[in-house]
């Protein structure tokens, strides 16, 4: 970063200095992570009575506000409970069913799209939140390669208790506050491929995490009994390919996982590669994504809109510190991305309370030079430590944005021809937006990339792939490898963004149509937009969404109707998906 851009970052507020951005990253490092769990406000009993006769005793009982991560889907006054075993789960979901409610798991809400309750649900609804945080808590070791975990325990607390035993995984999602039940019910993945000469190490998988699954307890029903049950599968089952990522279509409360020994990770960040050359096509030469991929296999570019440098992130394994390096102890180590500089932070303020967001290039900039600065003055350009302190990023307290999402399954020698040609459709369609005074995007492009699901990496015979995750293998297709992960991010009611939205994905079902390649949409957000709204465009939801699974999606479809025939696991997106 030059001495000049330093400057003109500064500019933004004279008070803004670099011991005054030092001094808000230690107070935000200080400050304490959002509590997934919401707060247990126990409910009137006379009212309980009225409203929920015969409700389970023992299971505690409350009204509990629901918000989704960006906050776009609220709603007031519906009744929750908090099981405090699993045998309390079956419980109240049978005395739903029973009664003529509909349960939604709820973990750490940090999601966007609607699967667990669609936007203007209202109080009065029969609609029951299953929280899992509360309770739904243990670890336990069941071997030296297998962890059991209750579904409600959050990735942070999971991951730290295998680092405590030595072990660890090849990748995560960068929050931390996520339940491990809500990452596995919509395939949730971090960034990785094996690097050049790189081997698969035993227990690890570069798949989503719902490939690390060996068994799991969900509460299903029980034609035999009359009832809902707790039921255990095991991966050779064919049934339990349907429940790795269920979408909410069930409620898992216990699994067993597949785990391997940690390994310490080196993160370098880079804000000096152009975009032009990162995402270049394909035999351009230079730093290409491409080449950082093929030296590491860890890879993430965080592209800010209306500029020219992403932030570069590369991950690569490194037993020991290498020079230069800061060896980092926790998680978390960008706190100019966990709570905002006061600059962008104005800017935020100005588009969405003045709705100017005709600034969105300004805000743009200073993303960047937040980020760029940012590194610099917080030591943070180059961490080593166990995989936990560099794989987990993000905090609750980060910029909560909309964000669409979709993997793009083909080989992998054809990475670089699918990020260049769709960061140049991006490009084009943004200064379209623009020319014309509309300004649809105000956060960053992310890119990642993983492997997809391969059962063998449990190590079982017999293991089937997840029905439903964004990474299940093409089986007429095995020489596609390798999912790239397009996200772009904005800020919630930025207007046009649905319409942009709507281009990206036109784009993207073309170009990606089947042929060389494939795309299948990230379930926890923005897919299926009209001119207006996501989860909305009939054909999507209809038509692209179930033929890019081909014959799984039927076979899920009927495994999920046959596990819960009463629909107690409903949800309006569900209906439509599966057929009411």
């Amino acid at each position: 970063m030059t001495d000049r851009s330093v400057n003109n970052f500064l500019s933004y507020d004279p008070s803004w200095t670099r011991r005054g951005f030092l001094r808000t990253a230690a107070a935000v490092t200080a400050a304490p992570a959002l509590a997934a769990a919401p707060a247990l406000i126990a409910a009137d009993p006379a009212a309980a009575a009225g409203e929920l006769p015969g409700f389970p005793q023992g299971v505690a009982l409350y009204r509990s506000a629901y918000r989704n991560w960006a906050g776009d889907i609220t709603a007031a006054g519906l009744w929750a409970c908090a099981p405090a075993a699993p045998e309390q789960v079956a419980a109240v979901v049978d005395w739903a069913w029973r009664h003529g409610w509909t349960v939604r798991p709820r973990g750490a809400s940090h999601g966007w799209s609607p699967l667990t309750i669609p936007a203007g649900t209202r109080a009065g609804s029969r609609v029951l939140l299953v929280d899992t945080a509360p309770h739904l808590t243990g670890l336990s070791l069941e071997s030296g390669s297998a962890v059991r975990a209750g579904t409600g325990v959050t990735l942070e607390a999971l991951l730290t208790f295998l680092e405590g035993h030595g072990l660890g995984l090849t990748a995560t999602p960068a929050p931390g506050d996520l339940t491990l039940g809500g990452a596995l019910a919509i395939d949730a993945h971090g960034t990785a491929v094996p690097a050049e000469g790189e081997r698969r190490l035993p227990g690890h998988t570069y798949g989503s995490l719902s490939n690390l699954v060996l068994e799991l307890t969900a509460v299903v029903w029980d034609a035999g009994r009359g009832a809902y049950v707790l039921r255990t599968f095991r991966r050779d089952e064919a049934d339990t390919a349907a429940l790795l990522a269920h979408l909410g279509r069930s409620l898992v409360t216990e699994v067993v996982l597949r785990v391997g020994a940690d390994t310490n990770l080196r993160c370098v960040s880079r804000t000096d590669i152009a975009a032009r050359e990162l995402f270049a096509a394909p035999g351009a030469g230079g730093r290409t994504f491409e080449r950082f991929l093929r030296e590491s296999g860890r890879v993430e570019a965080i592209w800010f809109p209306f500029t020219e440098f992403p932030w570069l992130k590369v991950w690569s394994m490194a037993p020991v510190r290498p020079r230069g390096a800061r060896h980092v102890t926790s998680p978390y180590n960008y706190p100019f991305s966990d709570r905002l500089p006061t600059p962008v932070a104005d800017l935020v303020g100005r588009l969405v309370s003045g709705a100017a967001w005709s600034l969105a290039p300004l805000l743009g900039a200073a993303q960047y030079e937040a980020a760029a600065l940012g590194l610099v003055a917080t030591g943070s350009a180059d961490l080593w430590g166990p995989s936990k302190n560099t794989l987990l990023y993000l905090r609750p307290t980060t910029l909560r944005v909309h964000a669409n999402g979709y993997a793009v399954l083909t080989r992998r020698a054809e990475v670089q021809r699918v990020v260049a040609g769709f960061t140049a459709f991006y490009r084009r369609r943004l200064a379209a937006y623009a020319a014309r005074g509309r300004f649809p995007v105000n956060g960053a492009v992310e890119i990642r990339v993983t492997g997809l699901d391969r059962p063998a990496d449990t190590g079982l015979t017999g293991a089937r792939a997840p029905l439903l995750s964004a990474l299940r293998p093409v089986p007429d297709r095995p020489e596609w490898d390798t999912a790239v992960w397009l996200d772009v991010l904005t800020l919630p009611g930025t207007p046009y963004a649905e319409a942009f939205y709507r281009e990206l994905e036109g784009y993207l079902l073309a170009a990606h149509d089947g042929t060389r390649s494939l795309v299948r949409v990230e379930w926890s957000k923005g897919w299926g937009y009209t001119e207006r709204a996501a989860w909305s465009d009939a054909r999507v939801l209809g038509e692209a969404v179930p033929r890019s699974f081909g014959g799984a999606w039927g076979e899920a479809a009927e495994v999920l109707r046959r596990l819960d025939p009463h629909r107690v696991y409903g949800s309006p997106l569900l209906d439509r998906l599966f057929g009411s």
